[in-house]
């Protein structure tokens, strides 16, 4: 799939953050900003984390019933679904399932409908990270991109394998298994033939390794693309007038500084390598800018929503889903407006 500008195929990509419903939202938001312009249905490719993976899988696997059939499900489903809760007091209670085994239950029946990766192939070429607890790589699920296209998973460092009869489910709980609430997918070496390296692998998070999900979108030898929309709707740090005087507290603290580390660090690699012409063009924004937003506060209002998995109410849809397309506009009209004249 490509976009035409100017007569010309140009390659598209799609990073969806993780940030659970509320990065969802947001995201759903810029989606539907992008098939009002006429871009969405050209897109090359996704790579999504945690919450993006939900919005990713949901649009992909309903892309033959049409884009806005697709987002409406995704709407829907965030409006009336609270999943977090219920996921853990069952693993808890369950002796024979997991946490993760009862997240990947609930996104089968709201979403996904037993589908396995192999049933991604009508739409775009999509990537659902995850993060190897074993390597300390990030470890992803790749489908779509048209009726010939390798389903796999895997990683660069243990090796890739065939994975079409995978189901959606469990690769999206495995990219949006935050800890410690969701303990990790573990992988035998009958799922995943290379975990025989280390023994067997288990898989937490994507926004671990890259919140931003942006890595697939940089692999040239891979997935060649012309530009690279980054939609963060992750968790900035913010300012404290209250810092924590405690050193248990100190802990979160410091994970919270070094997550924003890795995030000034990826949105400067993607600008570099984009520089050194070894990358795409590179628009991105993040749920806590005012510069692009529709309405004074929705970036303010979008940002006080917690990252959980817990339903949505009307209100901040309709914010977070306004802010996402709001950004995604202005983005577009200051450094790509050549995509809105394709």
């Amino acid at each position: 799939m490509a976009a035409m500008i100017n007569g010309k195929e140009r390659r598209v990509g799609l990073a969806l953050s993780g940030g659970g419903f509320r990065a969802a939202a947001f995201h759903l938001g810029m989606l539907r900003k992008l098939h009002e312009f006429g871009l969405l249905q050209g897109i090359d490719l996704l790579t999504c984390v945690s919450g993006g993976s939900i919005a990713g899988a949901t649009l992909v696997a309903n892309w033959s019933s049409g884009v806005d059939a697709a987002l409406g499900e995704l709407d829907k489903y965030l409006r009336t679904k609270s999943i977090a809760v219920g996921s853990v007091i069952g693993g808890i209670l369950d002796p024979f399932e997991s946490r993760l085994d009862k997240l990947a239950e609930s996104y089968d029946r709201d979403l996904y409908g037993g589908k396995t990766l192999a049933d991604l192939k009508n739409g775009p070429r999509i990537y659902l990270n995850a993060t190897n607890l074993a390597t300390g790589n990030m470890f992803f699920f790749v489908a779509g991109g048209g009726t010939g296209a390798k389903c796999e998973m895997g990683e660069h460092e243990l090796g890739v394998v065939d994975a079409q009869g995978f189901a959606i489910s469990r690769a999206v709980a495995a990219s949006s298994a935050f800890p410690p609430v969701f303990g990790p997918l573990r992988l035998d070496t009958d799922v995943y033939p290379p975990a025989e390296q280390v023994g067997y692998v288990t898989l937490t998070d994507g926004g671990i390794y890259d919140n931003l999900g942006v890595n697939p979108g940089l692999l040239i030898d891979r997935n060649k693309l012309d530009y690279l929309i980054t939609s963060d709707g992750g968790k900035p740090f913010s300012n404290s007038s209250d810092p924590t005087e405690s050193g248990a507290v100190v802990l979160k603290a410091a994970l919270d500084i070094m997550m924003e580390q890795i995030r000034g660090l990826q949105f400067d690699r993607i600008q570099h390598r984009h520089a050194a012409g070894k990358g795409p063009k590179p628009l991105w924004f993040s749920i806590d800018s005012m510069v692009g937003q529709d309405t004074p506060g929705d970036a303010t209002f979008a940002s006080s929503i917690g990252t959980n998995l817990k339903r949505l109410s009307n209100d901040e849809m309709t914010v977070l889903q306004r802010h996402g397309g709001a950004l995604v506009e202005a983005r577009l009209k200051a450094y790509a407006p050549e995509l809105l004249r394709s």
